[in-house]
């Protein structure tokens, strides 16, 4: 038997496709939402789920949760003088998962296909399949969270050519992807979101309202007061807009406190304005408007927020569909890609196309004489569907160069100090002059997320290869945050002028979120406008702040939202 999982932040969820329907599992609390949530005690009694986060209350530094958001990372949790890893902590919970299948169906389960973000990179997603293989659970298959979404509401049995968009903001993680169905084909258009923005994000909002109300800070709180206020918080969020009044639940807070809807989600508009983002950049890597998404989906416990559905509305002109209880839609769609694996006969196989998440390429030594940064040479483009191949050609820099080195990124940034570096690789070239020797490099993709890198020396024929395969030693999500959080700032006079900071960091933002041409211009424009304030003459640079300023609006201009 081949097993659906939903292998979430906040809770994970099993299910099977059974006599032609799809079945969710109960746990052995007779609830279908397993909370992610691992407990130990000193004598080796290890907890999961429901009665792991009860005991949290009273053992807080004994639990662990949310760590979904750490796959991949070199984060760990010491818990009575032993550390576990995120994937560590992932597999038990995987392993309550199977013991729970195995209990209601009387099987034994040795497969399974488990769900991931759409967002997660290689790391990751070879995280995950870790954690399946340290309890000899085999997973040859990992489905992305809106494929399983756009599978469970069978937008494969739609009319061709329609195009879908899957909104997924679950506990840790926000994904947005639009789709299209054709020729037995579900293909994945684009695909974006944030996977350090959820639901969890939200809650904490509250638990910052709540606190300031009370006036308690909550890191000087007793572990058991966080606690409490955590799980207060919880429920609170769901019942905000029935009932915005809070009792006295902790014995620093004597008096009821009041958050209405409305305050709640003014304070939650930085959240919002990321959701925006993400989903306007989708709609631009596909090449189409609100208007011509035809279906909207909102997946994910957290999709139930009112002010996101109203945000959805409003965008789209449309009532978002919810048919399916947005906690259990991915185990659904999961079981269904299980069924489908076992080729079950009661289901028409349809083909899944996915999307490259990130953009790939190497670094290339810049034009501008003012910044010796290296500039990111993109090769293959983010939202490219995979697998996918593509070749492009470069040129030694130097007179009598022997040597060429070459690094290979992920990310979007126009510097390659920005981006992820994932290895490197060096070929020998015969000394000519700057320009004269050229070297043919091909980045290749996998739906697994293996990327193989090949190139070769024009004149020589020499090759060289290299294999990446995104073990999470290697590259970890903390480094890929930093890298996004990072600014280029100017390194040239006068660098305390906030208007050239701020126009520079609008500059890069629109470079990482426009692809092609776009970008090309927007290098060039970088490129004018570093000369031009290094100039340092007043009047030259209150005049390129003005252009540039003119040049990034008429960018922003082609945005919808």
């Amino acid at each position: 038997m081949i097993l659906g999982i939903d292998l979430g932040t906040t809770n994970s969820v099993c299910a099977i496709y059974f006599d032609q329907s799809v079945t969710i599992i109960p746990n052995s609390f007779d609830e279908f939402l397993t909370p992610s949530c691992v407990s130990f005690e000193k004598d080796g009694t290890i907890h999961i789920g429901k009665s792991a986060r009860t005991r949290a209350t009273l053992f807080p530094k004994e639990t662990v949760a949310h760590f979904k958001r750490y796959m991949g990372t070199e984060k760990s949790y010491k818990i009575h003088g032993k550390k576990y890893t995120p994937v560590e902590l992932s597999s038990l919970v995987l392993k309550k998962m199977v013991s729970d299948a195995e209990a209601y169906t009387q099987e034994k389960v040795t497969e399974a296909v488990i769900s991931v973000p759409a967002y997660f990179n290689g790391i990751q997603r070879k995280a995950t399949m870790q954690a399946a293989e340290m309890i000899g659970l085999k997973v040859e298959k990992l489905i992305n969270e809106p494929t399983a979404a756009a599978i469970a509401y069978g937008l494969q049995n739609k009319p061709e050519y329609t195009d879908f968009m899957i909104i997924d903001l679950g506990g840790g993680t926000f994904d947005v992807s639009i789709m299209e169905y054709f020729d037995d084909i579900l293909e994945v258009k684009a695909s974006g979101g944030d996977n350090h923005l959820g639901g969890e994000d939200f809650l904490q909002v509250l638990i910052d309202l709540y606190c300031e109300k009370v006036g308690v800070k909550f890191n000087k709180l007793k572990a058991e007061d966080k606690q409490s206020i955590i799980s207060r918080m919880e429920l609170f969020k769901k019942e905000i807009n029935k009932n915005p009044v809070i009792e006295p639940f902790i014995q620093k807070a004597q008096n009821e406190v009041m958050i209405d809807a409305e305050r709640f989600e003014k304070a939650c508009q930085p959240l919002i304005k990321k959701i925006i983002k993400s989903i306007e950049l989708c709609l631009k890597d596909a090449q189409l408007k609100p208007d011509e998404i035809d279906e909207v989906i909102l997946v994910g416990g957290s999709s139930r927020l009112a002010f996101l559905r109203t945000l959805v509305t409003r965008i789209f002109k449309k009532i978002p569909r919810t048919d399916i209880d947005p906690d259990l839609t991915i185990a659904h769609g999961a079981a269904i890609q299980a069924a489908l694996k076992g080729k079950d006969k009661d289901l028409s196989d349809v083909v899944l196309t996915d999307v490259c998440p990130y953009t790939l390429g190497t670094g290339v030594v810049g034009n501008s004489v003012y910044d010796d940064s290296l500039t990111f040479s993109p090769i293959i483009e983010r939202n490219t569907v995979v697998p996918a191949s593509r070749v492009q050609s470069y040129v030694t820099v130097n007179d009598n160069q022997t040597r060429l080195q070459m690094g290979i990124y992920q990310g979007e940034s126009r510097l390659v100090k920005n981006n992820i570096k994932l290895g490197e690789f060096e070929v020998s070239v015969p000394k000519d002059k700057a320009g004269m020797q050229r070297i043919d490099l091909r980045i290749s993709y996998d739906i697994n997320g293996i990327l193989e890198v090949d190139a070769e020396v024009e004149s020589t024929g020499e090759t060289a290869h290299l294999l990446i395969n995104n073990s999470p030693q290697e590259l970890s999500p903390e480094q890929i945050q930093a890298s996004k959080d990072k600014l280029s700032v100017l390194k040239v006079h006068p660098k305390d002028n906030e208007a050239v900071k701020e126009i520079m960091w609008r500059a890069e933002s629109i470079f990482e979120n426009s692809l092609d041409e776009e970008r090309h211009e927007i290098n060039l424009l970088i490129e004018k406008f570093q000369a031009e304030i290094h100039s340092q003459d007043p009047k030259i640079i209150v005049q390129a702040i003005k252009d540039m300023s003119d040049a990034l609006e008429s960018f922003d201009a082609n945005r919808w939202i």
